[in-house]
């Protein structure tokens, strides 16, 4: 019987209001992004194999701050950063404001981000701001993954219809993008490998 993929080791190190917060870039950081009810805590405590990890509410908006987890996999130390969810959340349009400030920050000047994980509902069409996202990381060289999540609550034939629909809502590669579950845990392998990928190569070259 093949043992259990459990995640590997995963600490939470602290929340980040603000730039000065944040930790030291001694290791390749994998960003996760997308609106504020994609499932995002969903899918990163169903990536590191522990519940509550990050947090799951019912009201879009919960996550207020960068939130930072550090990783061990297959010997390799990372760090996960949780940014707030952008669209429909219920707070002060200056909240909103500041988020945004703060995530724009976090992303263009980060040296130690290897990948930006975009997560995006795979039953639904891209917003502007999905849209304006995958524009950003290219205008600004970043590495992203589209990470098409709720894979379970479709059929598997409507699956890569949808997807490739998606794609070409984005401009995007198909290659650029893969399904996920945290459900039945569909795509979690493959995502696993793609972010092993990206630490492995971060600072290369």
């Amino acid at each position: 019987m093949a043992k259990k993929d459990k995640g590997g080791p995963v600490r939470f190190l602290l929340s980040a209001h603000a730039r000065h917060q944040w930790p030291d870039e001694e290791r390749p950081e994998i960003a996760f992004v997308g609106r504020s009810n994609v499932g995002k805590s969903s899918c990163l405590n169903t990536l590191v194999g522990k519940k509550g990890v990050a947090r799951v509410s019912k009201t879009p908006g919960r996550t207020q701050a960068i939130n930072f987890f550090d990783i061990q996999r297959e010997g390799r130390e990372m760090r996960f950063a949780d940014l707030p969810g952008y669209g429909f959340a219920k707070v002060p349009r200056s909240v909103q404001r500041t988020w945004e400030k703060m995530v724009g920050s976090y992303l263009a000047e980060r040296e130690s981000l290897a990948l930006v994980v975009v997560l995006v509902d795979l039953r639904r069409d891209p917003t502007d701001l999905d849209e304006h996202m995958i524009r950003w990381l290219a205008d600004e060289d970043r590495r992203g993954l589209v990470v098409m999540t709720k894979a379970d609550k479709i059929s598997k034939n409507q699956r890569l219809s949808q997807q490739a629909k998606i794609c070409r809502g984005l401009g995007l590669p198909r290659e650029e993008s893969m399904l996920f579950s945290s459900v039945s845990k569909d795509g979690r392998p493959e995502l696993w490998s793609r972010i092993v990928r990206a630490a492995d190569e971060w600072g290369v070259g």
